[in-house]
């Protein structure tokens, strides 16, 4: 007895698109998941500082999260905000960088571009894990956990309000400038 194949059914162009659309929202769900809010958690910045995340209420923040101190596309980012830190002033932004690097760390890359804003050291990774920017990463084919540059912009309120990942760095800042003007 000869086993019959069933024909497969067409798939429409139509069909394929609503399924792409689905797979991009739910992807689109999953990256907007997690933190929503200003965290009490709190943190050590440079200048020997200790700050709860959450007493920012009343301010507009700017939590930028980046692999390493000192590299070139962190390096690039940082001079960035710095250059352009004058406009976030004008939006009432206070800006906050952050990385895995301890405190030193932080300290010469700050005074060595002259940085207008605190850097925030996570060395335990907590921070980073709450707002989800630790990811499998991929360099010369060895996988490793690392940081994914991203960027985080709070209202008045302590509410999360645009939310950047996979952050490309040029034309990153004046992103980020035009979801402040749109707050």
């Amino acid at each position: 007895m000869a086993s019959k194949k069933r024909p497969r059914k067409a798939v429409t162009t139509k069909a394929r698109t609503k399924s792409a659309a689905r797979k991009k929202s739910k992807t689109t769900a999953k990256k907007q998941a997690g933190i929503r809010a200003l965290p009490a958690m709190k943190v050590e910045t440079t200048g020997g500082k200790q700050l709860r995340l959450s007493d920012l209420k009343g301010k507009r923040v700017v939590i930028y999260f980046y692999p390493k101190d000192d590299t070139p596309g962190c390096t690039m980012e940082g001079c960035d905000f710095r250059d352009r830190s004058w406009e976030l002033d004008l939006r009432r932004a206070v800006i906050f960088g952050v990385s895995r690097d301890g405190l030193s760390s932080h300290e010469k890359f700050k005074s060595k571009y002259n940085f207008p804003f605190e850097l925030i050291s996570d060395p335990d990774g907590k921070l980073c894990r709450a707002f989800g920017v630790i990811k499998q990463k991929t360099l010369y084919g060895r996988q490793h956990l690392g940081v994914e540059r991203s960027t985080f912009v709070f209202d008045e309120d302590g509410k999360l309000r645009h939310v950047y990942r996979g952050v490309k760095v040029p034309g990153h800042v004046q992103q980020v400038l035009e979801a402040l003007d749109r707050l």
